[in-house]
């Protein structure tokens, strides 16, 4: 597994990760429709903060956004 920072990301391949994140099955925000880019600006706050981080599992090619101490 690989941790990649935010910042090394361009604009294009942090919103399709931050995207692919928020719109795979299973990701409830509970019962209020909230606006794609409302979620995108959440999401990217955690990341910025150091809350949640992207990480990359080469051998699946699977990549994901955690919040740190989630293990």
């Amino acid at each position: 597994m690989l941790v990649i920072p935010i910042h090394t990301l361009s604009d294009t391949a942090q919103i399709g990760v931050i995207d692919a994140f928020i719109l795979r099955e299973g990701t409830d925000y509970g019962h209020r429709d909230i606006p794609i880019e409302e979620k995108r600006d959440r999401v990217r706050k955690l990341l910025d903060d150091g809350l949640a981080e992207i990480r990359f599992y080469p051998e699946t090619e699977f990549i994901d956004i955690v919040l740190k101490g989630s293990e």
